[in-house]
């Protein structure tokens, strides 16, 4: 059944007009990523796990960035799940990875299209808050999957793995790669992007253990997910820092930029790179070894467990409670954990060995 006629007084954030970034994300934020700012998930009512799943529902998909092969693909993974699931998938979205205005543009625009579910990637963790919250109090639903918001923001957050799982595997693989010795640097994404920062913050504890007290961070560059920034960074990481021994990108961006230049430099095979990249964009460079190995999860999956999530949601079957368990197809039975945080899974190391072995 539809809901009750929307009240069209959306109101765009006004605050929202700079991101202050810093000159020099795949983005997915984790269940450690957002700091409690005022509130857990937000609920509401009682959830009967044995509900009937409804059909023809609308679930608007609204990316960290559009036209992003990252995005591409776990947004294709959502409209294959409501598809078998009979409801309808639509994609909204900016051609920027920090327009957030513009999310914000697009959140009202669904909540006035009265939608069942919105399922977004946020480019900041508290600018879309008053949009969503506007969402909530007529009747749609909110996951956010991949990045998140304020958790009273949302219903529920599809994450892509533990932070932990996340950040301390990346240092652990460049530190094995450099010996444990050497200055370091990391490119991230954008300098607001909640995921980037809480993996950073991970890679930095990670490193003051004593095992690798040879090995120094000396930069946190940002490509803002945008290709040629990315590439520029990457140069600029080594004009500034001839000894450099490693980059960490934990964005699949900038990983593949980052692997575009070295592969291309005198620095092939002497500067390592690994981070969070996918496969199809990473192969070349893991064969002319520019890339001994680097991880992510399946976007697809990420994007299929989101459509699900919102369903269930739309549905009754959960309310975003800890604890609530609910069935996602094929992938399994899933339990929300604090804060209505939904952990995908383990990421996925990738090699010379496995790369061929995936297509995404």
């Amino acid at each position: 059944m539809r809901k009750s006629s929307v009240r069209r007084t959306c109101a765009v954030l006004a605050a929202v007009t700079s991101l202050a970034l810093a000159a020099t994300a795949c983005g997915g934020t984790t269940k450690e990523d957002v700091k409690d700012e005022g509130g857990k998930a937000a609920t509401a009512g009682k959830a009967d796990p044995n509900a009937e799943t409804k059909k023809g529902l609308t679930v608007g998909f609204l990316p960290k960035q559009v036209n992003n092969p990252y995005f591409t693909v776990a947004d294709k993974g959502g409209e294959k799940a409501l598809k078998e699931l009979g409801s309808s998938y639509k994609e909204v979205g900016t051609s920027s990875g920090t327009d957030t205005a513009g999310q914000v543009s697009y959140v009202n625009t669904l909540t006035q299209q009265q939608v069942d579910a919105i399922a977004v990637s946020a480019q900041d963790p508290g600018a879309l808050c008053t949009a969503l919250k506007q969402a909530m109090k007529n009747d749609i639903k909110v996951v956010t999957y991949d990045s998140d918001t304020n958790a009273e923001c949302r219903n529920a957050f599809i994450s892509q793995a533990s932070a932990d799982d996340i950040g301390r595997t990346q240092v652990q693989q460049l530190a094995e790669q450099i010996g444990n010795k050497g200055e370091i640097a990391i490119l991230s994404a954008a300098q607001t992007a909640t995921n980037q920062n809480a993996w950073i913050d991970i890679m930095k504890d990670e490193l003051k253990d004593s095992k690798y007290k040879d090995v120094r961070l000396v930069k946190v560059a940002y490509g803002d997910d945008d290709a040629q920034k990315s590439f520029q960074q990457t140069q600029g990481l080594l004009q500034e820092h001839p000894n450099l021994k490693g980059i960490i990108s934990p964005t699949t961006v900038g990983i593949k930029a980052a692997a575009q230049y070295l592969s291309g430099s005198k620095y092939k095979g002497k500067v390592r790179l690994t981070g969070l990249g996918t496969p199809n964009d990473m192969r070349t460079y893991v064969k002319n070894g520019t890339v001994e190995a680097f991880e992510l999860w399946d976007p697809a999956k990420l994007g299929e467990l989101a459509a699900r999530t919102a369903v269930a949601l739309s549905s009754g079957q959960i309310t975003g409670k800890e604890g609530e368990t609910f069935e996602a197809g094929a992938l399994g039975e899933y339990t929300i954990g604090k804060d209505g945080v939904i952990d995908l899974g383990k990421p996925t190391v990738f090699t010379a060995d496995n790369v061929d072995d995936f297509d995404f």
